[in-house]
């Protein structure tokens, strides 16, 4: 028993360290993200010297909130832009939103692409690809159609490509949660444990990566590394686009501007495909730092001393374990959700927020078990960073 208490305390210090070193890097991280947040605004950029934009949107079938979403670009305090939506057929049920939307907004150029169905196998890059080639301007803004913004948007996300070497910007998100509980566990995911990662990695080493809610570039830069068609079969477009445009020799940035993702997982099924998607995606775009993110989770090194302090019969070193372990996690959510993403509704359910720790280090576990995603209604299997229809997999909802 000793024994047996004796190994789980060692791994409980170690996690605990571990986690603990990570805490201070996001701390430093998110000071670094609300400095840098302050240079990229200051001072503002006149209208005149603010470029055209290329809006571009893959819609797919209604989603929660959707008309709030399309009409957010809409309102945008930019001089000069037009929007893109694209679909794979013209009876999809997005497109009449879109219009209807549209229609209120006249200033606002836009149109639809009915491209068709997607002969790649991931039909959100293909849908992209097709939107590029219709754009108009210099600057193409791919973003989901899942996500709100604010009116100052595309002024923020623009900004930083005016800048000498800079040639693709990408924004942070937090969760806005439209659902229940499950849905909450994936908008503490976008809102404190995917961002956290993030700033650490901007910290580190800069951006060489693109968050896939907003990617700003430039045509110019696009083109040079191929095209949406370079990474046809990528299940991460967004990391692999900045991963490229970095080794071309630009400069990637971390926008100062924060969007808004829609959640709305009304079953564990659907969270748990979705985050374990995202996982297994993960785990072959960055092998190496993939492997280490275990030791970033704090609540699971709390259980473990917990336990070591019943096995030995220390329930107050058990006890202090886990207190720190809660209250690691209490500060990172606070420092990232409130101070970095502003996510007010956060602070009332940060409480909630040392389980979506543990939740998080299952998934990371179980990510190992295999090579499936599941997405909208196919299922695909990873051969490295590429993604292969399963034929015949039957609908995942």
């Amino acid at each position: 028993m000793h024994l047996i208490g004796y190994i789980l305390l060692t791994v409980a210090l170690i996690g605990t360290l571990s986690s603990t070193v990570y805490l201070g890097l996001v701390l430093a991280a998110v000071v670094k993200f609300r400095r840098d947040s302050a240079v990229l605004l200051n001072p503002p950029v006149p209208d005149a010297s603010l470029p055209a934009v290329s809006v571009i949107k893959p819609v797919h079938g209604l989603e929660p909130q959707l008309r709030e979403n399309i009409e957010s670009f809409f309102r945008q305090d930019y001089p000069r832009y037009e929007i893109l939506f694209g679909a794979d057929t013209a009876d999809d049920a997005a497109l009449a939103i879109v219009q209807e939307v549209s229609a209120r907004y006249p200033q606002v150029p836009s149109r639809v692409v009915v491209h068709g169905e997607s002969p790649w196998p991931n039909p959100q890059t293909y849908s992209l690809h097709c939107l590029s080639l219709q754009t108009q301007h210099g600057i193409i803004v791919a973003t989901d159609s899942d996500v709100e913004v604010a009116p100052n948007y595309l002024r923020e996300v623009v900004a930083p490509l005016l800048k000498p070497g800079v040639a693709m910007s990408t924004c942070l998100y937090r969760g806005k949660n439209v659902g229940d509980f499950w849905s909450n566990q994936t908008a503490m995911l976008m809102s404190v444990e995917e961002p956290a990662g993030v700033l650490v990695a901007n910290l580190l080493e800069g951006m060489k990566f693109g968050l896939g809610p907003t990617i700003a570039v430039k045509k110019e830069a696009l083109e040079e590394v191929g095209g949406y068609e370079k990474f046809c079969d990528y299940s991460a477009n967004d990391f692999i686009l900045g991963n490229l445009i970095h080794k071309a020799g630009y400069q990637v940035v971390l926008s100062s501007h924060v969007i808004d993702h829609i959640v709305n997982q009304s079953t564990f099924r659907k969270m748990w495909q979705n985050q374990l998607r995202w996982r297994v995606t993960e785990r072959y775009c960055r092998p190496k730092g993939y492997l280490g993110m275990g030791l970033i989770f704090a609540m699971p090194f709390g259980i473990a001393g917990l336990l070591a302090g019943g096995f030995l019969w220390n329930w107050t070193l058990g006890a202090a374990l886990l207190g720190w372990a809660v209250f690691n996690r209490f500060i990172e959510a606070i420092a990232v959700g409130w101070i970095g993403l502003r996510d007010k509704p956060l602070l009332r359910k940060v409480w909630l927020y040392p389980t979506r720790d543990l939740l998080g280090f299952i998934v990371w576990c179980v990510s190992f078990s295999g090579t499936k995603i599941a997405w909208r209604s196919s299922k695909f299997e990873l051969r490295g960073e590429r993604m292969v229809l399963r034929k015949n997999a039957g609908n995942p909802s």
